[in-house]
């Protein structure tokens, strides 16, 4: 397996641009090769920017936390290639996907997830992930069509992936278990380890 097949997205919230490049090289070079930053990061576009032109060739990047058709835009103008939100806006997932870029919308029901796939997402995030759970994944993979890639975000640890890959979990959106505000590459370069180990043992 080859490290840009794991769907590991790490999410950077609290990222500042300057700490964007070592933060984003860490992970990249334990195996992590999505990496979110929230749009309620400081000056989130700037670092989207920073990575897209370092990094965009060797990873997937792209924001999380959106929520309007302006800002899937001002995304894929920065170079992010990846949208991630924490609801699900049909006209957000169409603007995404009409600029090129992945779509993530946020679900919780079968009601959202239809929504969300007929509007052309290319995955359904499950957030939160805490509330839904491995159950509630399984139950609803038993009605979703055939295919349909389905991420775990919220509440992922490497102590409960295995759990999650049993209900079906196509991939896992990783925040504070891998970067927390302050973190430094070293410690971000540890925990990617720790997650990377987690998910070549599961997948």
């Amino acid at each position: 397996m080859t490290p840009a097949s794991r769907p590991l997205i790490a999410i950077l919230r609290g990222l500042t641009p300057e700490e964007a490049p070592a933060i984003a090289g860490a992970l990249i070079d334990a195996g992590v090769t999505r990496i979110e930053v929230p749009l309620n990061s400081p000056d989130p576009l700037d670092s989207i920017r920073i990575l897209a032109r370092e990094f965009g060739d060797q990873s997937l990047i792209g924001a999380g936390t959106v929520l309007t058709v302006s800002q899937a835009q001002a995304v894929a103008q920065a170079g992010g290639r990846m949208v991630l939100s924490p609801n699900c806006d049909a006209e957000v997932i169409r603007a995404t996907r009409a600029a090129g870029m992945e779509s993530f919308p946020g679900v919780m029901t079968p009601s959202e997830a239809f929504v969300a796939l007929a509007a052309g997402a290319s995955g359904l995030k499950l957030f939160p992930g805490e509330l839904i759970g491995p159950t509630g994944l399984r139950a609803m993979r038993a009605v979703l069509p055939a295919g349909t890639d389905c991420w775990a975000v919220g509440g992922v640890s490497a102590e409960n992936m295995v759990e999650w890959r049993k209900a079906g979990a196509a991939g896992f959106g990783i925040g504070s278990a891998l970067y927390k505000p302050g973190d430094s590459a070293t410690v971000v370069a540890e925990k990617a380890r720790v997650m990377v180990a987690a998910w070549d043992e599961v997948a």
